[in-house]
Parts: structure tokens; C-alpha cells; sequence
């Protein structure tokens, strides 16, 4: 995840808040050991690393989040995939400086989360194709908050507000005054969010150089190509999980993805700009 998370919690005892944040946020570097790329124990660096050539034993937890993204892999036509890391290796996102030569890219058919292989009963995940590579960067930070809010209403905070890089914002109940909480958008709207989740998507950021051309390292998984056009999207989700994925989505397909995406996601809140 590589990112910067923060919590603002509300209550009446400041030990007890303290010590609720304190699990939560080690809950979140917990899934960073197991869902970055770049620890090489963790359980994505290891299906990376040796998936093609035997399955892979996942802890149960991430075996039912890659389940996940490859649901809403069908769900949006392959807008959002976590195959992608495959375009972003090679076009040099994971190793910057070093992209691989076009021609050694495996063929990706359009069918989403094309080149996995998922055994329930073991909780195993074998990549069926040499070179295909995971990234679960569009979907794991969500996924991490979502399970630092569970600690935190487990705790019996009732009053919070957790953010992952600003891109993904988890509101628990309201604020002290009973008021949702309000998030602005880059465009300034103000977004009101109650035991929900907002994420923005957008083609700012992180780039590389490709001889004269900056390539954005929002991908099309469906071409390969970075994605042009809408520079930002924004959804609104009852999960931080599918709003991080479904946001990356949303900017991949345009407006013209908008329902499908919407119908996915069980949400009527959508912007672009």
C-alpha cells in the first residue's frame, strides 16, 4: 500500500480511544505484511513469485479478497483487475527504470482475472500463465480500513473518521454533533458520508517515462494502455473495499460505465471530472 493512513477518533474516554486506534492502525500494517508487493514474505510477493509454477497457500482472509476482486473484475468487464499488475511491471510502476521489453508480456484475454486459478477448499492461487503478475494496490487499502473500522466499532467507538492517502475515506457513524461527516472532493463538492466509504480515483499521481511520453499509472486492464480522458472519479460505498476498486473502475470506463458500475457497488453517488 505504500501510503499514509490517519484516524480521527471522538468519544468520552481518551485511553480507551487511544488504545482502539492503536489496534487499528497495527491491523493495517498487518495487511501491508501480507498484501504489498515489495515484502517479500508477504502473501502477494509470494504468489508473484511462484504462482505459475505450483499453487500457492494464502491466509483464508486474503484468499476471500482476491475472491472479491475477481467479482467485481466480472462485475465491471474487466475495468478493474487485479491482473493489472502485469502492465504495471512492465511498463516500470514496481521496479522504476526497469520495464520489460513489450514482447515478453503474457497475451491477457479480456476475460477478467484471466490467469488465475483459485482453489476454495485449499485456499490456494496458482497464476496459470508465466509472467502474469498481481497487484492488489487498487483494492487493498480499502480493504485495510474497512477492517481497522471493524476494530474500531468492536471497540465501541461510534465516532470516527480513518483515510488511506486521502484517496480512500472510511466515515464511522456521524460526528459529535450527530452531523455526517463532510469530505471535499478535488472539485471542491462537499460530500456527506454516514457508515460509508468514499474513494477518488484519479490519473494524477504516480507516472513514469517512456522516451518522451508520461504514462499515468491508472491502467486499462483491458488494453494495457494508461488510461486518457477523465482525470478523476469518485464513488460512494457502504465498503471501503469495493469503493477502492470500483472507483479505479469507474475512471477506467467514463461515463459510459457509470450504471454498471453503480449496480456493482449497490450506490448512487458518482462524480467525474
Amino acid at each position: 500500500m505504500a501510503t499514509r493512513f490517519e484516524f480521527v477518533l471522538h468519544g468520552s474516554n481518551p485511553a480507551a480511544l487511544r488504545a482502539a486506534a492503536e489496534e487499528a492502525l497495527d491491523e493495517v500494517d498487518r495487511q501491508e505484511g501480507q498484501l504489498s508487493l515489495f515484502r517479500p514474505g508477504s502473501d502477494l510477493a509470494r504468489i508473484n513469485a511462484s504462482g505459475h509454477h505450483a499453487p500457492v497457500r494464502m491466509a483464508p482472509e486474503v484468499f476471500r479478497l482476491i475472491e472479491r476482486a475477481l467479482a467485481l473484475s466480472h462485475a465491471t468487464d474487466g475495468a478493474f483487475d487485479i491482473t493489472a499488475g502485469t502492465w504495471m511491471r512492465a511498463l516500470g510502476f514496481h521496479a522504476p527504470g526497469e520495464p520489460e521489453p513489450f514482447h515478453e508480456i503474457p497475451t491477457l484475454s479480456s476475460v477478467p482475472g484471466n490467469g488465475i486459478e483459485l482453489d476454495p477448499s485449499a485456499f490456494t492461487v496458482r497464476l496459470t500463465r508465466a509472467g502474469v503478475r498481481l497487484d492488489l494496490g487498487a483494492i487493498g487499502k480499502g480493504y485495510a480500513l474497512d477492517r481497522a473500522a471493524d476494530l474500531l466499532r468492536d471497540a465501541g467507538v461510534s465516532s470516527a473518521l480513518l483515510h488511506g492517502g486521502t484517496s480512500t475515506i472510511v466515515a464511522v457513524g456521524t460526528t459529535p454533533s450527530g452531523e455526517p461527516w463532510k469530505v471535499a472532493l478535488p472539485t471542491g463538492e462537499a460530500i456527506p458520508l454516514r457508515d460509508e466509504s468514499l474513494s477518488v480515483s484519479a490519473t494524477w499521481g504516480r507516472t513514469v517515462r517512456s522516451g518522451t511520453t508520461t504514462l499515468g499509472h491508472v491502467i486499462d486492464p483491458r488494453s494495457g494502455t494508461p488510461v486518457e480522458g477523465n482525470r478523476m472519479a469518485a464513488l460512494v460505498c457502504a465498503s471501503a473495499t469495493d469503493s477502492d476498486a470500483l472507483s479505479t473502475a469507474l475512471l477506467v470506463l467514463g461515463p459510459a460505465g457509470r450504471d454498471a458500475v453503480l449496480r456493482a457497488a449497490r450506490s448512487t453517488r458518482s462524480w467525474f471530472a
